[in-house]
């Protein structure tokens, strides 16, 4: 498992890392029943603040995508996730998402019209 954090990003660490673990786990790069790291030994690998990866975690908690035991925290089974995100949060965490997309687009120098072509095929092709 790979992830980073960005100090230059506006994006907050923790949302960061939220980001990229959530990316792996949907694309199931990480499958359930898989481990991660403890607080402190991802905390201490990135540089970071064991409380950044704490919040990461209760975030992906809050998403369904992992749960979390004594033993330490687990990817959830797909089939039993449940999206646990009140309402009022889903428009902010979608225009978050959307922010930092972009962020990604540009750094790869992709215009607007590609990074909505990007988005589209993959919306599109979810829906089948």
């Amino acid at each position: 498992m790979i992830v980073t954090l960005d100090a230059d990003s506006p994006v907050p660490p923790y949302e960061q890392l939220r980001e990229q673990l959530a990316a792996l786990i949907t694309s199931r790069d990480l499958t359930a029943g898989d481990r991660l790291p403890a607080i402190r030994q991802l905390a201490g690998d990135l540089g970071a603040a064991p409380g950044t990866v704490a919040r990461a975690y209760r975030e992906l908690e809050a998403q369904g995508l992992i749960d979390t035991r004594r033993t330490g925290s687990v990817v959830t089974d797909p089939a039993q996730r449940k999206v646990v995100v009140p309402a009022a949060d889903r428009g902010e965490r979608l225009r978050r998402a959307a922010l930092n997309y972009q962020t990604a687009a540009r750094l790869l120098g992709v215009n607007s019209e590609q990074a909505l072509a990007s988005v589209r095929d993959v919306l599109l092709a979810d829906d089948t």
